[in-house]
């Protein structure tokens, strides 16, 4: 497959009907022709006519943004065992009771090996997990004005391979990996959006199959630590893509509640630009390498801040890197008179209209 024409990739994909939690990301082997969907609790692979291939079931964190690693052929994702509201919520849904302690990590999914349905994410030997110590502390920190969670730190979501900031577009690719933040509207500490950089080769060396009862700590910390101004989001980054034909990372959120910023649902930022030291907005005096938002067609007046008003990608975002992309839409699907709830998705291919509000526009 000559994975730069177009011509091999459907307009749009039915994800199937799941009874799980909502479609969380997606990533496509454009090499072999597979896409891969992350369903909080399942992970599906899938060819790209909508044919399931196999899939990982009995996880009990939350699976949120996945990515093809085109250098080992595996795909990586974010995931968390906590106690929260959504930890909670997973908790009932599956009728497993996690761990005491919150944990995050990334999964690395051996995709090869998935060649059927019903696969057991700890005794099939098809995944591994790293980590991250980081995270765990800031998720367990005190902030600003002693209010819980450094930087309101919810965990992490959003995952992508890409250069670091600032650099060629053909320089070596790092996993960065975004933090959930909490939407609480009375604190101004969490207007940033928070960026790990890791270097995934390292990961071989400390990843081990989890025992989601008994969570390891085998892990890294991370290269780097970034923070973009954005404003206030709900639960920070759902989806992270890093688009190697402009060289910006494109990220979808839930739009944030406080009325003083526009609450784009998506954003873009600036691939070229170097990061700069600066202290925090809303902080005492916490310094942290910045980076920075792309300018695009929409912008709003009074904060300076931009962003795309495209309102999907939040449950899956992919750029095949030639202009265009492929965007989920998910829906929930009622049964039995409402009685019971399946989750799907569709996946549509989109192109960049950087010249538009909306940043994109539906291939049809």
């Amino acid at each position: 497959m000559d994975r730069k024409d177009m011509r091999w990739f459907p307009k749009k994909i039915d994800t199937g009907l799941w009874d799980a939690g909502h479609i969380q990301g997606i990533a496509v082997d454009q090499e072999n022709g597979y896409i891969y969907y992350s369903y909080t609790t399942i992970f599906v692979k899938a060819k790209l006519d909508g044919t399931v291939v196999g899939y990982v079931e009995g996880l009990t964190g939350h699976l949120g943004c996945i990515a093809f690693n085109q250098e080992d052929g595996k795909v990586y994702g974010s995931i968390e065992y906590k106690h929260d509201n959504i930890g909670q919520s997973i908790m009932r849904r599956t009728g497993q009771t996690i761990a005491g302690e919150d944990a995050f990590y990334i999964a690395i999914f051996d995709v090869d090996k998935i060649d059927r349905l019903g696969m057991s994410a700890e005794e099939d030997n098809v995944m591994r997990a790293v980590y991250l110590p980081d995270v765990v502390d800031d998720y367990n920190a005190t902030g600003e004005n002693d209010k819980a969670h450094r930087f309101a730190c919810s965990g992490v979501d959003g995952v992508s391979f890409g250069p670091v900031f600032g650099a060629a577009k053909d320089s070596e690719k790092q996993l960065m990996v975004a933090y959930g933040i909490y939407g609480d509207v009375e604190r101004n500490d969490n207007d940033y959006q928070i960026i790990r950089q890791y270097d995934w080769r390292e990961f071989d060396a400390v990843a081990q199959p989890l025992n989601q009862s008994c969570p390891h700590h085998s892990g890294v910390n991370s290269v780097e630590c970034y923070a973009l101004f954005t404003g206030n989001t709900t639960f920070g980054v759902q989806n992270l893509e890093y688009d190697s034909y402009t060289g910006d990372w494109y990220f979808t959120v839930y739009k944030g509640k406080k009325p003083t910023f526009p609450n784009y649902p998506m954003y873009v930022i600036d691939g070229a630009r170097k990061p700069q030291e600066e202290v925090l907005q809303g902080f005492a005096s916490q310094k942290m390498k910045c980076i920075y938002l792309k300018e695009t067609a929409l912008k709003d007046h009074y904060t300076g801040i931009c962003g795309c008003s495209l309102p999907y990608g939040q449950t899956g975002l992919f750029s095949f890197g030639n202009g265009y992309f492929y965007i989920s839409h998910n829906q929930a699907v009622l049964l039995n008179g409402g009685a019971k709830k399946l989750q799907t998705g569709t996946i549509y291919l989109y192109t960049l209209k950087q010249d538009s509000p909306l940043g994109f526009a539906l291939v049809e």
